[in-house]
């Protein structure tokens, strides 16, 4: 699935692909019966790295269930956490597989206790493990009492059935103890059972109970194997089969009809009215741009319209295909719970809702953070200029987390992203797939700012120059944003026409377009309110530019008594290094301004967490490498905005005044 060259180079996933395949349960011993079924899967494979959260999030928005990968060796890591939490905002249900059972210091017990002390989650081994590191060599199938143990000679693809080993039995007996009480907890049937005679309920019972608490998310069944042996890939394949949801298990995807303001349920049917998500804009060299898109209900044809619920036209999509990675097949139509990459259309976005022309609705979009590192660019050669702009226009419509401005005091051309390998892939992409090569300068960090107290200000714009003069005079108080909300905010409490009602939406807009240059050193203020209290106007000079003047000023002016203040991304940082390093790594955080939240042991070797200033990070990853000779790791992620100290915050607008003079 890892299909890009840069992909290829790096042994990590950029970007999410998606693919189809079909998979035969119940196989007995590896052959089918008349019971088979064969079941038909639409996959995702997501990156991890958080640079790239934007795949996981809008990957995570259209799927029905989840397989979440823990390495058997490094557990959950910080990465695993954000990715984690994005699976529960959108209410995934998943099974756990730890892979990688047989690299050396590999410990599925270990992973599963991290699993339910780390991410607060209820995770139940539905297998154990025989043998482990180069021994690993079968399981023991929790619910059906047996053990499976693989060819060596096939790769895993063949296994034999067989009893529980007897040194194995104790430990089985324990945790099928444990697995079936947590199943009867959750089931209250089963628990009258449990209590009179736990070995009186049967397999397909706890399958039963095991599927309703996986939809639930009350249980997360944890699976073990190693995926480049091929081991444990058929049973964790007959899992997702037996206890994640098909898209026939949900009721229906709620909407609002835009017409009506009222929500409706769109049910899995091919009968209901089409509405599918746009999830993802991709660009071609063959096929040109391809929306990835989930169908939800109803049925579309190749080369028939639908209505995108965000612009109201129309769009025709004239051909549709079923992805594999990077590869297309025509087919000429898709189905309710189905994903399909649609061609043909003319402004389709991420996040978009397609629906029937006649029945229109919008489909709960998706929230992406905002870019927290910026780097300035510039084409090697003056001819570049417009494949450069071409490039980066293509590169910020595929990906949400990827912005382009133009910085208006330098004009310099910005391009802000995740993260420093982000960028890195995002200059390499330009360099390979739109032959651009590009200068670039130091790393930027994406500050902001905000107001810290409420203030009240009278702002009067007069300008007089001969003939008709400009005249807006408002009084508002400038307040921060409630907790969570972002934007702005703004009431309006002018009784009685001191300022005419045809005035007040350019005052919010005045305010609206002060947001984007904030009145420090000039970065996006990201929330606060605005109560429009008072005013006066003149009946000849007063006109809507004046009062849109007049919210800009007045913001600037009083920002002071509202004590604006800067603000820094700050990361959230976890070291992994040798205990007699581990000092020397304290120490160099404490001078980056970094507080230490948690230390602890993984195998073999001590963690550090910390939270940090992103613009004290550049090129750490070479200073822990000289620390710790080159045995230390680190792997960092963006955790939120807090108020820059003062000195600092001296520094960043002198920088920012100095690049506008």
């Amino acid at each position: 699935m890892d299909w890009m060259e840069q992909e290829q180079e790096r042994g990590i996933t950029i970007t999410s692909a998606a693919t189809t395949c079909t998979w035969e349960f119940p196989l007995e011993n590896g052959e089918s019966t008349p019971e088979t079924k064969g079941y038909h899967f639409n996959i995702i494979d997501t990156p991890g790295h958080v640079d790239f959260t934007v795949e996981v999030n809008r990957s995570l928005r259209v799927l029905d269930g989840l397989v979440f990968l823990f390495s058997a060796v490094d557990g959950v890591e910080p990465q695993s956490e954000t990715n984690w939490r994005l699976a529960d905002n959108y209410n995934v249900p998943r099974i756990g597989f730890v892979n990688k059972m047989d690299r050396q210091g590999s410990d599925f017990m270990m992973v599963c206790d991290q699993v339910k002390e780390m991410l607060g989650s209820n995770a139940v081994p539905i297998v154990l493990n025989i043998g482990d590191e180069e021994d690993f060599k079968g399981i023991i199938d929790l619910v059906k009492n047996r053990a499976i143990v693989w060819h060596d000679e096939t790769q895993g693809a063949t296994f034999d059935v067989i009893d529980i080993p007897e040194d194995m039995k104790e430990e089985a007996h324990k945790y099928r103890a444990l697995l079936i009480e947590e199943v009867a907890g959750y089931d209250e049937n089963l628990l009258e059972k449990f209590m009179e005679d736990e070995d009186s309920i049967t397999e397909d019972e706890v399958h039963a109970a095991l599927r309703a608490a996986v939809m639930d998310m009350a249980i997360i069944p944890m699976i073990c194997g190693s995926a480049f042996k091929n081991k444990g890939v058929q049973f964790l394949l007959d899992a997702v089969c037996r206890y994640l949801p098909s898209p026939m298990d949900k009721e229906g995807i709620v909407g609002v009809n835009p017409e009506t303001e009222q929500e409706e349920i769109r049910k899995p049917s091919v009968n209901e009215p089409f509405a599918a998500l746009a999830f993802k804009i991709a660009t071609d060299p063959f096929v040109g741009r391809l929306a990835f898109f989930r169908a939800y209900s109803g049925r579309l044809d190749a080369g028939s319209y639908v209505l995108n619920n965000r612009s109201g036209k129309k769009e025709r999509i004239s051909r549709i295909y079923q992805m594999h990675a990077n590869k297309q097949n025509a087919i000429d139509y898709i189905e309710a719970g189905d994903i399909g990459a649609a061609v043909g259309f003319k402004s389709i976005k991420t996040g978009d809702t397609l629906s029937a022309e006649k029945h229109p609705i919008v489909l709960e979009s998706m929230d992406f953070p905002d870019p927290v590192i910026g780097i300035a660019v510039e084409p090697k050669t003056k001819a570049d200029v417009d494949k450069l702009g071409m490039g980066l226009a293509k590169l910020a419509e595929e990906d949400p987390t990827f912005t382009v401005r133009s910085d208006e005091a330098s004009g310099q051309t910005i391009i802000s992203g995740m993260g420093e390998l982000h960028l890195d892939v995002i200059v390499d992409r330009l360099r390979r797939e739109f032959k651009v090569e590009v200068n670039q300068g130091q790393p930027q960090v994406e500050y902001k700012e905000a107001i810290t107290r409420l203030a009240q200000h009278r702002e009067t714009y007069k300008k007089q120059s001969g003939g008709r003069g400009k005249f807006a005079d408002i009084v508002f108080t400038l307040e921060p944003a409630e907790e969570g909300k972002t934007g702005l905010e703004f009431i309006n409490k002018i009784k009685g026409g001191n300022v005419p009602k045809e005035f007040v939406p350019s005052v919010e807009k005045g305010f609206k377009m002060a947001m984007v240059n904030g009145p420090l050193a000039g970065y996006e203020v990201d929330a606060m309110k605005v109560t429009l209290t008072d005013g006066s106007y003149h009946d000849v000079d007063s006109d809507q530019l004046s009062f849109e003047l007049a919210a800009k000023l007045g913001f600037k002016n009083s920002a002071k008594a509202a004590k604006a203040v800067i603000m820094e991304p700050i990361m959230k940082l976890e070291v992994i290094t040798p205990e007699e390093n581990m000092g020397d790594i304290v120490g160099d955080l404490n001078r980056r301004r970094g507080q230490v939240s948690d230390m602890g042991d993984r195998a073999g070797a001590k963690t550090v967490k910390a939270t940090v200033p992103l613009s004290e990070m550049f090129g750490y990853v070479t200073t822990l490498r000289t620390l710790s000779s080159g045995r230390a790791t680190s792997t960092m992620e963006f955790s939120h905005y807090a108020e820059t100290p003062s000195n600092i915050s001296e520094e960043v607008i002198k920088a920012a005044k100095g690049v506008e003079s």
